[in-house]
């Protein structure tokens, strides 16, 4: 029996507010992918690896925050209103945080970290919340004079800054920001578990959305041919088929785990963990995608490969983690579909675009049959579980 007052175990519904808030990072995903599609080397990756995690830092952190004070509350409504017009800027500034818009991107950055942070610190609801922001403020801290020199060197420098100050970050955001002798106790947390799941349901509808409106884009700009045609249908069947791998059963295992653990806290921490490489998995995936649409006939290359096998290949590989280590199952299917993306980029090498892609096709919808029958099957075991 849990000890949290019942007064403190809210269930409230995603609020328009919080949906509008996410439409920031519609443009955020769209200015990501633009930005390794104009760098594709090892060095635009790196770029772009170093942005997304700040970038969904930000919207991690005001999502666990307006969860955790209640989103109908008006200090938690002015501080994701405040939140999302920074993002709105330092979102504007991704193309060109490497070059000459460092600190458009540096400022509201640390602005929405230090701010969204400070707000819950102050209001949480109660002492464990409000001790656990302290110690997020410390980690904030303590990449701040990182983001900071790297807007203050030249663009040569500033990639080893930047991705040291995304490293202590991220690996706060992974451990949830201990200190010695202080770290977090879940178990006991109020937290609307229902409520968080719901907007990772809803950003991953968005981060799908956005890969759609890219391969549009690209498709409103390509002649009108037969293989530019059967190209774009390739596309949208692959994205239907990640579409599924999730959402053929994978969001009731997710409930059902959440439902049925002592920890609902960790469960949740650790969707958005993987949501940090679904994310990048999609953002090479649209690159990749555009690349085919283009040019659909032309020569294979290893660039081709690694965006358009790499990132399901990594996107299979994250969510297969997330389930082995929340519903612990479903995730055999998902790593010999990994497997199998990886050989087929191989062969992607030499292949025309269209033919990888119609490779990568048939390795996802194999796939998505697969997952959903055993999402199917988890949710019953699970479910028996806590009825016996």
């Amino acid at each position: 029996m849990s000890s949290v007052p019942e007064s403190l175990r809210l269930q409230r519904p995603v609020s328009p507010l919080e949906l509008f808030y996410d439409l920031v990072f519609v443009f955020a995903v769209s200015q990501l992918s633009h930005h390794l599609l104009e760098h594709q080397d090892w060095r635009g990756a790196a770029e772009t690896a170093v942005l997304l995690v700040a970038v969904f830092g930000t919207w991690a952190y005001t999502s666990y925050e307006a969860t955790l004070l209640d989103i109908q509350r008006d200090v938690t409504r002015w501080m994701v209103v405040i939140v999302m017009g920074l993002g709105l800027f330092m979102n504007a500034a991704i193309t060109h945080a490497f070059d000459d818009r460092a600190w458009l991107f540096v400022v509201p950055l640390l602005l929405i970290l230090l701010f969204a942070s400070a707000v819950t610190a102050a209001a949480g609801r109660t002492d464990v919340l409000r001790e656990h922001f302290r110690r997020t403020l410390v980690w904030i801290a303590a990449s701040a004079p990182l983001w900071i020199t790297g807007a203050a060197v030249g663009p040569g420098a500033r990639l080893w800054w930047w991705a040291a100050a995304a490293l202590v970050d991220l690996i706060g955001t992974w451990l949830a920001h201990p200190l010695p002798q202080r770290a977090l106790s879940s178990r006991e947390l109020p937290f609307d578990a229902e409520h968080m799941i719901e907007r990772l349901r809803l950003f991953f509808i968005v981060l799908l959305g956005e890969t759609v409106l890219t391969a549009g884009r690209v498709m409103a700009d390509a002649p009108v041919d037969a293989p530019s045609i059967v190209a774009t249908a390739g596309v949208f069947t692959a994205l239907v088929c990640l579409w599924a791998l999730y959402f053929g059963g994978g969001e009731d295992v997710f409930r059902t785990a959440v439902e049925t653990t002592a920890d609902p806290v960790r469960s949740v921490r650790l969707g958005v963990n993987s949501a940090y490489l679904v994310l990048a998995a999609l953002v090479a995936m649209a690159v990749g995608s555009e690349l085919v649409i283009a040019h659909p006939l032309g020569h294979g290359s290893v660039r081709l490969a690694l965006l358009l096998f790499g990132g399901p290949a990594l996107y299979l590989a994250a969510t297969g983690w997330f389930f082995h280590a929340t519903a612990h199952g479903a995730w055999t299917q998902r790593l010999a579909a990994c497997a199998a993306c990886i050989a087929a980029g191989a062969a992607a090498i030499w292949l025309p675009p269209l033919a990888s892609l119609a490779l990568l096709d048939v390795i996802l919808t194999a796939t998505a049959i697969a997952v959903t029958r055993a999402h199917h099957t988890l949710t019953r075991s699970l479910q028996a579980t806590a009825d016996a």
